[in-house]
């Protein structure tokens, strides 16, 4: 029986390759030492699972920005305002993923219900495959030659397909016989080097057109008489493989992994589908939280899988991919001891498989004793249920849930509040995290410096974040941030039921890591969170200044969260929790309120039956949180980085006053969804691109603008970034927004001349 992982975290215990990344991309570290640092990483991520006890370790895995990306660039789908460049290689790589100043970057978006950003593969007409592994090649070579067992771990076909956009008329199902092609090349080149390949195939875990079949059909057909001597293990993850069972279970490779953590249930069905000689990979512990694995209840798994195809047929296993996990609970030295009892990170995990093959093998490994004894320790702590939560649950009710009047009304009497112009200028709400602000938070929470000193330090901070916002003539201000480490982790930190770690770091894309606040126990708010920050910076200024809030169901999507009861219910103690801090902001005189919901179409299920169940709890959870807030007050919500049209619908009943969304990287095709006679509320549809360095210029900021006006009336439309500002530096935020300014000022113009007319 093998054990393995589905795939490891890849920025190192204290985010080496982040740091080496952006060295990088400052020009402080060249290429040769950037993959230095890269190919210790991998050593060394190698050694841990193999010192763990794994059969394989991954490679393949491991990436210097995204693995969708790495795999369009193997296959060759390179689009072609990226071909034909002075400079290859690396510097291309980076090109497709941060653009430049001639060339936007591709398009990003979350990995299927995941807090991780991928890069779009692009499919035109004109793709032509090829089909290069060197890289992996030598990765799994070198593997070998360390005395280590290698994996190969690639996104497969189908769910390469599925995720890719088509551009310039291409059809994705033109591209299958290239697609084949070009992997059965890469498999070819790993035959001799690894006696295994991963094939990440999360795609079947969705509901799938006719032609996917037929397409995974064809693709494994010709992998299966091409790549002699390489073992395929068919990876699904995120949920259920449901009526696409018999399609894996029908091609032809050597094993089929199953996600039995969000695809709990599926075993027995599963069990009963393989055909003779066809391995099953069980995926019992979470790769994507950070609990002990009940041990318990996986081994009765293990045992009726060997009871039914053999010892020799079974393989144990993450759900899915290490990459949503931190990396080794014993550096959380911090850590409350009791609750970090109850948690494994992704050293802790490997330890578990191998745990579970030991269970199988007919061993008693000590980690079972001790694992039944944390999760009873974790049942009956009296810090997990808070009483007074659960009572003040059961008081919501409808009412509760509804604003007084409709949106149309609300936004005659906030047009007469706030005196905007036409196409209101704002921003998301965070400005640049620049170093100084980072080491000086950093020495606040070490003692080094005084409360009343960090105090009037930020507020000294949030004086140059208004004054910048002011002489950029910018209409609705933010405070910009100074004092958040976080947009969900700040919240946290000021909430009970959460606790939080120190080296706890996930990637979210490129070399941006967050640090997830873990949910273990009931939530409720002890006091006030920002409105001493929101009303001193609204003290600055005449114009009006937003008060900024992470919504519940985003601060429930980027947490690790509590198991022991349903998501909904955590999302309501939450939203209970944010709504009295804008009733505590609305009191206080702070007249707009943006709740961010960035992860509302993130934690959507996969499935579309199973969707509007979510959606219901999700959305009244948002409408908890404000609907307790006078006409006057103006409630914004902000979204990124998804995929809205089927959810359009359920954005507008959030009853929100304004959404803005990312909609730059799409060129404002994202805004095909929001037909303005079934979505009254105004947008804000980002004109520029926040996660690349390059500065827009004001006509490009124009010529989104004019875009998105065939679709929202002029009324109801106002003009931001694509997201927060935090990550990036402020000469370019300033150019940006000077631009982005003058773009709105110039659209005024237009419109004033042809109403003229």
């Amino acid at each position: 029986m093998n054990a393995h992982v589905i795939g490891f975290p890849r920025m190192g215990a204290a985010r080496e390759l982040k740091w080496a990344l952006e060295r990088h991309w400052r020009g402080e570290l060249d290429e040769g030492g950037l993959m230095a640092v890269s190919s210790e990483l991998k050593e060394r991520h190698w050694a841990v699972q193999a010192g763990a006890g794994l059969d394989f370790v991954c490679v393949g895995d491991h990436s210097l920005y995204d693995h969708v990306l790495d795999a369009a660039v193997m296959v060759g789908a390179v689009p072609q305002r990226f071909r034909n460049r002075e400079c290859g290689g690396l510097a291309a790589y980076f090109r497709m993923a941060r653009g430049d100043a001639d060339t936007p970057a591709m398009t990003m978006t979350k990995w299927f219900d995941s807090n991780y950003h991928y890069i779009v593969p692009e499919l035109e007409s004109a793709t032509i495959f090829t089909g290069r592994a060197e890289a992996l090649r030598r990765d799994a070579a070198r593997a070998a030659a360390l005395g280590f067992r290698p994996k190969p771990v690639l996104v497969g076909p189908l769910t390469f397909l599925m995720l890719a956009r088509e551009t310039g008329g291409a059809s994705r199902w033109d591209h299958v016989a290239g697609l084949a092609e070009a992997y059965c090349r890469i498999l070819g080149e790993l035959s001799g080097v690894a006696s295994w390949v991963q094939l990440d195939e999360p795609a079947l875990c969705l509901d799938l057109p006719p032609q996917a079949a037929e397409a995974a059909q064809y693709v494994y057909g010709e992998l299966a008489r091409s790549c002699d001597g390489v073992d395929i293990l068919l990876a699904t993850y995120f949920g259920q493989l449901r009526e696409n069972l018999d399609l894996a279970a029908s091609l032809p490779v050597a094993a089929l992994h199953l996600d039995l953590v969000r695809g709990s249930g599926q075993l027995d069905e599963a069990l009963r589908a393989v055909p003779e000689g066809m391995g099953v990979s069980l995926g019992l512990v979470d790769g994507r939280n950070v609990w002990r694995t009940d041990l318990d209840a996986a081994a009765r798994a293990v045992d009726e899988a060997r009871n039914a195809l053999g010892e020799d047929r079974v393989m144990v296993a993450t759900s899915c991919s290490l990459l949503h996990s931190p990396m080794d609970v014993e550096q959380e030295t911090s850590l409350d001891p009791e609750i970090r009892r109850w948690m494994a990170f992704a050293v802790q995990k490997c330890a578990e498989v191998v745990a579970l093959k030991g269970f199988a093998r007919g061993e008693s490994p000590a980690l079972f004793a001790e694992n039944r004894e944390a999760l009873a320790e974790r049942r009956g702590s009296v810090r997990v249920h808070d009483p007074a939560v659960a009572g003040r649950l059961l008081s919501v009710d409808e009412t509760m849930l509804t604003r007084k009047s409709p949106v149309a009304h609300r936004a005659v009497v906030q047009r007469e509040r706030f005196g905007l112009p036409l196409f209101p200028t704002t921003t998301i709400g965070s400005f640049p995290q620049t170093p100084e602000i980072r080491k000086t938070r950093l020495a606040h929470r070490r003692g080094e410096i005084s409360e009343t000193d960090y105090a009037d330090w930020i507020r000294g901070r949030i004086a140059e974040a208004v004054a910048q916002q002011e002489a950029l003539d910018i209409d609705v201000l933010v405070h910009g941030e100074p004092e958040r480490n976080d947009m969900v982790e700040y919240f946290g930190q000021m909430l009970n039921g959460f606790c939080f770690t120190e080296n706890g770091w996930v990637q979210s894309y490129g070399s941006r890591c967050v640090k997830p606040p873990v949910i273990y126990g009931d939530v409720s708010r002890p006091g006030p969170m920002t409105v001493d920050w929101i009303t001193y910076a609204q003290s600055l200024t005449d114009r009006p200044m937003k008060g900024m809030l992470t919504g519940p169901v985003t601060i429930l999507c980027w947490s690790f969260v509590r198991d022991d009861i349903p998501r909904g219910e955590i999302c309501r103690q939450l939203a209970l929790a944010v709504r009295d801090e804008v009733t505590d902001l609305e009191a206080a005189g702070v007249g707009i309120i943006q709740v961010d919901e960035a992860a509302l179409r993130e934690g959507m299920p996969l499935r579309q039956d199973e969707r509007e169940a979510y959606l219901r709890w999700a959305v009244d959870s948002f409408r908890l949180v404000t609907g307790g807030v006078a006409d006057e007050t103006q409630i914004h919500s902000h979204m990124c980085y998804s995929d809205f049209n089927s959810i359009v619908q359920w954005i507008g009943a959030m009853d929100a006053d304004v959404v803005s969304i990312e909609a730059s990287r799409s060129g404002m095709r994202l805004l095909d969804a929001f037909d303005a006679r079934e979505f009254p509320a105004a947008i804000g549809p980002g004109v520029y691109d926040i996660h690349s360095p390059r500065v827009p210029g004001e006509d490009e900021i124009l010529d989104l603008l004019r875009r998105a006006l065939r679709v929202v009336p002029a009324e109801r439309l106002w003009v931001n970034p694509d997201c927060g500002l935090k990550t990036r530096a402020w000469p370019e935020t300033l150019a940006a927004l000077e631009n982005m300014v003058a773009a709105a000022r110039r659209l005024r113009q237009e419109q004033g001349e042809q109403a003229t007319e």
